[in-house]
């Protein structure tokens, strides 16, 4: 083996897999009041509604803010609210205890690349969910957007 095929395997690392354990509900429930009071940078709370049961859902979210646009990552994959998101077009986000509307767009994974390189460096806790390191090129990032859905928020209203 060659010095540079031990360097290139030292940088590959499997991304962890999402697997929802005992104590979400719990987490949610702790990390989303913190959210309302405006306690976590970047953070809101996520609201959707059931695709099926038709049920209010709350998830506590990072977003990203690129200076232009607001953009919402699913850092864990396609969990149920990227599902219900999809299905309702809308999402509304909740910080402060203010509410704001959102018409979502799903990015493209040339678009989405940039935002999860950005995403990555504010929420640490998620970072063993992607391969792509905070400090690899952008496009490590535009490889691993399909694992990875992003959505730009649109403000309900301006479209």
């Amino acid at each position: 083996m060659s010095t540079d095929e031990g360097a290139d395997s030292a940088e590959f690392h499997p991304a962890k897999r999402y697997r929802p354990g005992r104590g979400r509900r719990v987490e949610n429930v702790v990390m989303t009041a913190l959210v309302r009071l405006g306690l976590v940078p970047h953070s809101y709370v996520l609201t959707t509604r059931g695709r099926r049961s038709g049920l209010t859902r709350r998830n506590p979210v990072t977003v990203v803010d690129d200076g232009n646009r607001l953009w919402l990552v699913a850092p864990y994959g396609v969990v149920p609210w990227v599902h219900n998101a999809r299905t309702a077009g809308r999402v509304t986000l909740t910080r402060r205890w203010r509410d704001r509307e959102y018409l979502i767009r799903e990015a493209t994974a040339h678009e989405a690349g940039p935002v999860l390189h950005q995403y990555v460096g504010i929420a640490s806790a998620t970072r063993s969910y992607f391969q792509a390191d905070r400090n690899d090129p952008v496009e490590r990032f535009i490889a691993e957007a399909e694992h990875h859905p992003v959505f730009e928020l649109i403000p309900a209203g301006s479209e």
